[in-house]
C-alpha cells in the first residue's frame, strides 16, 4: 500500500481518521501492518501491499 493513500482513506465503519502501523515496508510501500481506528477501535490489515478494508462482520463472514 502506498503511504499517500492515507489522505484519502478513511474507516469503513465510521469514516474516522485511519493510523498506520507499520511491520514491515519498502521505499514508500507498507508491505504489511494495519490501519487503525481510534474512534470506533476497529484494525484492519495490511498483508502483501494490500489493505483489507472490509467491515469486521463482513471479514470474520469471508474468513
Amino acid at each position: 500500500m502506498k503511504k499517500d493513500l492515507m489522505q484519502i482513506l478513511a474507516c469503513p465503519v465510521c469514516k474516522g481518521e485511519l493510523k498506520l502501523r507499520a511491520e514491515s515496508e519498502e521505499g514508500d510501500d507498507v508491505i504489511t501492518g494495519s490501519l487503525h481506528c481510534a474512534a470506533c477501535n476497529e484494525s484492519y490489515p495490511i498483508e502483501e501491499s494490500i489493505p483489507n478494508l472490509l467491515p469486521p462482520d463482513l471479514r470474520r463472514e469471508l474468513a
